[in-house]
């Protein structure tokens, strides 16, 4: 597993998915012949985030968004990286007409069909932004540490990050924190999944014989120096400075099962943030 995930980053990112996409090629020919996809699940070999159950991930954070976020049917929800629907799907048979979606992402692959298999949905609506990220697109210079979100002031209720920060670099997240503050109405919840370097965490990689983030910098730890941005691990007093910073309150933690805890006591593999805007 470790020598295919080193083979795996020395690929540029296209060639990436279209490993994924011929790996997976045979089981999603089958599927599509015996028509055994569901609605709204892409091809196998289209995804390109995440790991496990396309639709039991998607329906899990749902139940944790109503339960922690308080998501309500006529919400508005911006789901920033939001790949190829994994959110989108079970929002699309939760908010009701007065609520909205927005999703964008910097992969043109996810957007695309997406905005082919939403058209049912008038209002979702998804954006392929292309930006700059050695792990997903390396076919512009445009950065995130600059990008403004192509959002009015105040528009939303709630805003999702599944594994976003986990691929940027501290620069690119200030400035999001900065973007999710300004897009987010007052009260409005913002979750997010990451990987945080805590000291239980720190002391598990420490006793960890291959620890998943071996490259150690003063506020964050790399997985991979060749694709500084295939996983980061933020310490949690640097990121929860820079969530200050943004004008959001850390409302709670959710410890993920990635550094050794129980799966039974976790939301999700990685940490979960849950910050709030000051009504």
């Amino acid at each position: 597993m470790k020598l295919l995930r080193k083979l795996y980053y020395r690929l540029r990112p296209g060639q990436r998915r279209l490993a994924r996409r011929l790996f997976f090629f045979p089981i999603d020919l089958v599927d599509s012949l015996l028509k055994k996809r569901p609605h709204l699940v892409p091809p196998r070999g289209r995804i390109f985030t995440g790991q496990g159950d396309f639709a039991g991930m998607g329906d899990n954070y749902l139940d944790l968004l109503v339960r922690l976020c308080g998501l309500q049917p006529n919400h508005y929800v911006l789901d920033v990286g939001c790949g190829i629907g994994r959110l989108a799907r079970p929002l699309a048979g939760f908010l009701n007409i007065k609520g909205r979606y927005a999703g964008f992402d910097i992969v043109p692959d996810g957007i695309h069909w997406c905005n082919k298999h939403y058209r049912q949905h008038p209002h979702f609506s998804f954006l392929h932004i292309p930006l700059k990220n050695d792990l997903y697109n390396l076919n512009t210079e445009a950065g995130a540490a600059s990008f403004r979100f192509p959002y009015e002031n105040e528009a939303f209720d709630l805003v999702v990050l599944l594994s976003v920060f986990t691929h940027m670099q501290p620069e690119e997240v200030e400035n999001y924190l900065g973007e999710i503050s300004r897009v987010l109405k007052p009260g409005g919840c913002c979750f997010s999944t990451s990987f945080l370097i805590t000291e239980r965490s720190e002391n598990y990689l420490d006793q960890s014989a291959e620890p998943f983030f071996p490259y150690r910098h003063a506020d964050y730890f790399l997985h991979n120096p060749r694709v500084k941005n295939a996983n980061i691990a933020y310490r949690y007093p640097f990121l929860r400075q820079m969530i200050a910073k943004a004008g959001l309150e850390v409302e709670a933690i959710r410890e993920g099962w990635w550094a050794g805890r129980d799966k039974v006591d976790c939301p999700d593999f990685q940490d979960v943030v849950i910050c709030r805007k000051p009504a």
